[in-house]
């Protein structure tokens, strides 16, 4: 052993590979429309490329630098692409990776106010300037998790402690308890089933409610739901309303069913994690009518606020019940820091990233005007996509153009003029084929009242109407 070993001993080595990588992130969100958006790699492919290692005395940056290009990239399909279509469009904006950089380099922790004070002050201050930013109410508590999935789950959790039930201290089982349930769309994510899942609730422990002909949730249909709950003895539990479902961005009726949930004494969880960064345009916030009734609200930067995977904010205005749901100190967590946030009491985790950096990169750098010009071109380049698909006879739209989303199918009609529903399918899968072979763009599928329809989704922040043209090319 000697006392001088140390594991990084070239600082001029890494600064001359970090000045390369940065050179070539630039050339790579530079050029990258020149790349297919999907990857063309078999199952085991990198395998086949990758040398063999770890060796004993290490690989240079620059050696490696290279293996990166020839070995990973192939296997990489280019969701920074401004032709990625699929899914949810997803921007690692300049701003952000330079914070995601900082916050590499800084590697801290912020469990705990005083792991890091700038930590959990600068999320605190930037989740309420966004808040601000988004038309919602004020006084609502903020954190940042890695999805909206375990947002989802968090808020889940807390609805389950809310009933008054004491999980927290007697648990789900060697008791007798009645049927939770949760309520949600036929639309919405899966993640809010998973979550039931885990939870503890069990596949009986949800109900999907009907959608309206435009896919939002059907109100009526809630309340007629609960109501037979109610009346075989099922303790309502919380309800989840979507603000730009997965399948075609609907927004579900948001101040009727608050109403519904306040009422039944339910937990009202809405899920804009897609939806919700569009209301940084004033003009999209209609989409909030009746937030003010909700417990707790997720939206994912993300995935249309130009910051890298992963940041998906959580608020809650019952953050007491967050706290009840999850706080466990042990003697070494404890601290003498007074009246602070220690994020670890707010949900699983007890190590936490510095996400709250990029996002306040991207909010300072970018400002308000360019971030609501962006969201609202993209909305207008859907709406003159679905405008062009509308004016085919070879085409349907399968549901409203709405924010950034356009979902359609191709129609092939017999000899007098009905639709083959059959060979509608095939003719849209062939369609979709096409697409996403020729690497010039990449978009999903979906089914909506068991047809099968292609879905473009647009949102990446270098996305024009050049890339979005494409899709017509291939009618």
């Amino acid at each position: 052993m000697t006392d001088d070993l140390i594991l990084d001993q070239n600082p001029e080595e890494f600064r001359r590979a970090a000045h390369a990588a940065v050179d070539w992130i630039a050339d790579y969100l530079e050029n990258i429309d020149a790349r297919p958006v999907l990857s063309r790699d078999a199952p085991g492919s990198l395998a086949t490329r990758l040398p063999d290692g770890p060796t004993t005395q290490g690989r240079s940056f620059e050696e490696l630098m290279g293996t990166f290009d020839d070995a990973v990239m192939p296997g990489i399909t280019h969701w920074n692409h401004p032709a990625f279509f699929a899914y949810f469009a997803i921007t690692g904006s300049q701003a952000g990776i330079l914070g995601e950089m900082l916050s590499s380099a800084l590697n801290v922790n912020g469990m705990l106010w005083k792991t890091s004070p700038a930590v959990t002050e600068l999320e605190i201050i930037v989740l309420d300037r966004l808040r601000g930013l988004l038309g919602l109410p004020e006084g609502l508590f903020g954190i940042i998790n890695d999805t909206s999935s375990i947002n989802t789950f968090l808020a889940l959790a807390a609805a389950r402690e809310a009933l008054g039930f004491d999980i927290r201290q007697e648990g789900m089982t060697g008791r007798t308890l009645p049927q939770f349930r949760i309520y949600f769309s036929d639309q919405a994510h899966s993640s809010v089933e998973k979550a039931a899942l885990a939870l503890g609730l069990g596949v009986r422990g949800v109900r999907k409610i009907a959608s309206d002909r435009a896919f939002a949730m059907d109100a009526d249909a809630l309340e007629r739901a609960v109501a037979e709950d109610r009346k075989a003895g099922v303790v309502p539990c919380a309800v989840v309303a979507t603000t730009g479902t997965t399948s075609t961005a609907a927004i579900d009726p948001l101040r009727r069913i608050g109403e519904i949930a306040n009422r039944e004494s339910m937990w009202l969880h809405v899920d804009a994690a897609y939806g919700g960064s569009a209301t940084i345009d004033p003009r999209s916030r209609s989409m909030w009518n009746g937030v003010e009734q909700a417990d707790s609200i997720v939206v994912n930067p993300h995935k249309w606020l130009f910051t890298p995977v992963d940041c998906s904010v959580l608020w809650t205005k019952r953050p007491e019940m967050l706290r009840e749901t999850f706080s466990l100190i042990p003697e070494y967590l404890r601290t003498d820091s007074g009246k602070v946030i220690n994020y670890m009491d707010y949900g699983l985790q007890l190590g936490r990233r510095f996400r709250a950096l990029k996002l306040w990169l991207v909010l300072e750098h970018y400002g308000i005007d360019r971030l609501q010009a962006v969201i609202r071109n993209h909305i207008g380049l859907a709406k003159r996509l679905a405008d062009e698909l509308e004016n085919r006879d070879d085409i349907e739209l399968l549901a409203p153009q709405s924010l950034g989303v356009v979902v359609f199918r191709a129609v092939v009609r017999d000899e007098k003029g009905d639709v083959n529903e059959a060979a509608s399918e095939r003719r849209t899968e062939e369609l979709l084929t096409k697409m996403n072979e020729s690497g010039r763009l990449f978009v999903s599928h979906t089914k909506l009242r068991d047809r099968y329809g292609i879905r473009v989704a647009i949102g990446n922040g270098a996305t024009k109407w050049e890339q979005v043209s494409r899709v017509l090319e291939f009618l």
